[in-house]
């Protein structure tokens, strides 16, 4: 017999929107059973191994105050426990890995510690529980709810049936949809169906989705030798070219984004003047620390040499999703061999065996992350889905994005999107500090599920700007305090949005939690 679990609210998923729906909704009292299929919750900060994608007011405002704590709280981390030289540790918006792409990019299990801190009491009050290595198996529904969920433990096969009056799906890539008929969408819509100008031609493409990555650390020591077994695929990988792709995928030329043209990278900086790999996402710069320690730079590899879009892996048999993944695991280990044995050096030569695969900063013994970094979710079809005419800087005359009356929170990134499995290059295109609206967020007929990450109401396109960090986190939270409040009202999300006196209810609690609802006037990004 199943055993039963019941919580006022369950989450699927302990992501980065998973955690933090579970920190608001444990924190506004209610309880709370959140399921990770890996050993790490936080997502795309912890287990996927990228550091935070974060825009250029970060540290001043557009964030939620949650959020703010985490990276504060990184800052802090690095305080308390690292010998940090008194330069770095008196700097107020410590950068402890130096990396360009975020101001605060670390360790994930920095963060992990973080998230694990924040959550704490919540934790130890037995308010909230985590089910760590259980996966989403089956959903009981009735009407128009979800009444159940079946979750199985990938070790043991044990299982759990876990029934609340809300269920947030934050899982990576929507998973509880299809298994509660909830409608959704999946890949590439077309232009007859939203009237985006970067939408595709034709008919509708399903299974056009964005690339995902199996991100890794390395260190490097110059004069070292740390060299990796030859991977099974590395044959294959080392001649592949797109037909979009300039070159072949292991070199040092790619493209840039926003324009598709040919772009030349180097590994380390201070050479050839150009982009910087190494650099890109370092989450640890040694001059921050006491040098008697030994430490060496380390860097996340998410590079464009490691996007995989050779298939889907949604929708998809299981056996095909299985071959996927091995597929794009053997891409990042083949990076990895040809940096240590052919990459071009600025000197003549070839590779770096100096550079070590860290397996400890990610948690693995085979040294990949503990799960691909997913760009593109099923997404919902929810009572207001946010298109590229509302966001776009160039369908914004006025120059400010759609204005949201029923606003949750802010984000802003540019539409950003990874090579697709349809064989499509980067759509890289500018866009204007945007709102999160509550409408993206519930499905159009299911009552009591709310989206919690990538697979809110956005289109293939603004997928794009809707799914870094920061904005997951605000939608995660958002749905975790609208479940939240729905159980104090008796209501459900539906009524909250579609009622103005409501709407304006929840909306101020949103901000007397730290929410920000708006933004001031911005220049585009």
């Amino acid at each position: 017999m199943k055993r039963e679990m019941k919580a006022d609210i369950v989450i699927l998923g302990g992501g980065t929107g998973g955690t933090a729906a579970a920190l608001a909704a444990a924190a506004s009292g209610k309880t709370v059973i959140m399921t990770e299929e890996t050993l790490w919750i936080g997502g795309q900060l912890t287990s996927q191994a990228v550091p935070p994608d974060e825009h250029p007011w970060i540290e001043h405002f557009g964030c939620t105050r949650t959020y703010r704590r985490f990276r504060n709280g990184i800052r802090q981390y690095y305080r308390d426990h690292y010998p940090l030289t008194p330069a770095a540790r008196n700097l107020p918006e410590l950068n402890p890995g130096g990396g360009i792409v975020s101001r605060i990019s670390h360790d994930p299990r920095v963060g992990l510690a973080v998230l694990e801190q924040m959550l704490a009491p919540y934790l130890h009050s037995g308010r909230l529980t985590i089910l760590h290595r259980y996966r989403l198996q089956q959903a009981e529904t009735e009407g128009d709810a979800v009444r159940s969920v079946t979750v199985r433990h990938l070790d043991t096969g044990d299982e759990l049936v876990l029934e609340a009056p809300f269920f947030l799906d934050a899982t990576e890539l929507g998973d509880l949809l299809p298994l509660a008929g909830i409608e959704y969408v999946t890949g590439a819509e077309s232009k007859a169906q939203t009237g985006e100008p970067h939408a595709i031609d034709g008919d509708p493409a399903p299974q056009d989705i964005q690339s995902f990555t199996y991100c890794f650390a390395v260190d490097y020591a110059d004069g070292e030798e740390h060299l990796i077994d030859k991977p099974e695929m590395y044959a294959f990988w080392r001649q592949y070219q797109a037909d979009f792709w300039p070159d072949r995928l292991l070199s040092l030329t790619g493209v840039r984004p926003a324009t598709n043209e040919p772009v030349e990278y180097e590994i380390f900086p201070g050479y050839g003047g150009k982009f910087p790999l190494f650099q890109y996402r370092q989450i640890l710069e040694p001059s921050h620390f006491d040098s008697s320690f030994g430490f060496r730079p380390i860097s996340l590899i998410n590079w464009p040499q490691n996007d995989y879009w050779l298939g889907s892996i949604i929708d998809v048999p299981e056996e095909e999703v299985a071959r996927h993944l091995h597929q794009a695991k053997q891409l990042s280990l083949s990076l990895l061999y040809w940096l240590q044995t052919e990459a071009p050096r600025p000197d003549g030569g070839q590779g770096y065996p100096g550079l070590r695969l860290r397996r400890d900063v990610v948690g693995t013994e085979d040294g990949l992350a503990m799960a691909p970094y997913i760009r593109e979710s099923r997404r919902i079809q929810a009572e207001f889905t946010v298109m590229e005419q509302h966001v776009a800087t160039a369908t914004r005359p006025d120059g400010a994005a759609e204005w949201f009356p029923d606003s949750v929170g802010v984000g802003c990134y540019r539409i950003d999107l990874h090579p697709s499995t349809g064989n499509r290059p980067y759509i890289d295109i500018s866009s204007l500090p945007f709102q999160i609206p509550l409408g993206s967020l519930i499905p159009k007929r299911v009552k009591n599920v709310l989206a919690a990450g990538k697979n809110i109401g956005v289109t293939h396109i603004t997928n794009g700007c809707y799914r870094l960090h920061p904005v997951e986190w605000n939608i995660g939270e958002a749905a975790g305090m609208c479940a939240s409040f729905c159980l104090d009202r008796n209501l459900f999300p539906t009524d909250v949005r579609n009622h103005d006196e409501t709407l304006s209810d929840f909306q101020q609690r949103l901000l007397s939690q730290g929410v920000e609802l708006q933004w001031p006037k911005l220049r585009p990004v």
